[in-house]
């Protein structure tokens, strides 16, 4: 959504791709808004497809946590080898274990705002490195001002960078380097969330 929309403004060229309807009528609304010109598939990114090869990939917003497991990742990143132009770049973020065994893990966050309140409850299993939460929201229609009640169930995996760099090379591409979310600095123990740079 936001992010297609302002690589798009800074001059490239952008497909964006999620399996979810949802997300992409509120990328399509967001498209209109901007008055971009950007092409979106309702696809799942273990099996998409593009009409040739492109320069880089981006995958933001952990989306590749939801891939639960390692022959999914492994057909996710076999993909976008096979799409990315020769040097191509596919840069991602994912969420560690740390985050979800330590920050998150077992436990219940909620806020209150003024236009949406959520309860979010996550359950970490360790051994299978599986974290699953429910999220229950509280969002506020802006023509009653009555507030509807969603509930979603949502379950991530939990991957290791070492996990990580050995499924993209499995899939014929280079690891280049990674970085703890938002920074220049390497992963720590302690990194929440780490973006990757892969090479074609």
């Amino acid at each position: 959504g936001s992010l297609t929309v302002e690589l798009d403004r800074l001059g490239y060229d952008m497909i964006g791709v999620d399996c979810s309807d949802e997300m992409l009528n509120i990328a399509c609304t967001k498209k209109e808004q901007s008055g971009r010109d950007i092409l979106y598939l309702n696809q799942d990114m273990r099996s998409f497809e593009l009409y040739g090869t492109v320069r880089a990939v981006v995958s933001v917003c952990d989306s590749l946590n939801y891939l639960l497991e390692d022959a999914d990742l492994d057909a996710c990143f076999r993909l976008v080898n096979n799409y990315l132009d020769p040097g191509g770049i596919f840069i991602f973020d994912f969420n560690t274990r740390y985050k979800y065994e330590t920050v998150i893990g077992d436990d219940v966050i909620a806020e209150n705002r003024e236009d949406c309140s959520f309860i979010w409850e996550n359950f970490f299993d360790a051994e299978s490195g599986l974290n699953e939460y429910d999220l229950t929201l509280f969002l506020k229609d802006s023509e009653s001002g009555l507030y509807q009640k969603f509930e979603e169930l949502h379950y991530q995996r939990a991957y290791a960078l070492s996990e990580i760099r050995e499924l993209l090379e499995k899939a014929g591409m280079e690891f280049i380097t990674a970085y703890d979310a938002l920074t220049r600095e390497p992963p720590k123990e302690d990194s929440e969330r780490i973006y990757v740079v892969a090479r074609e």
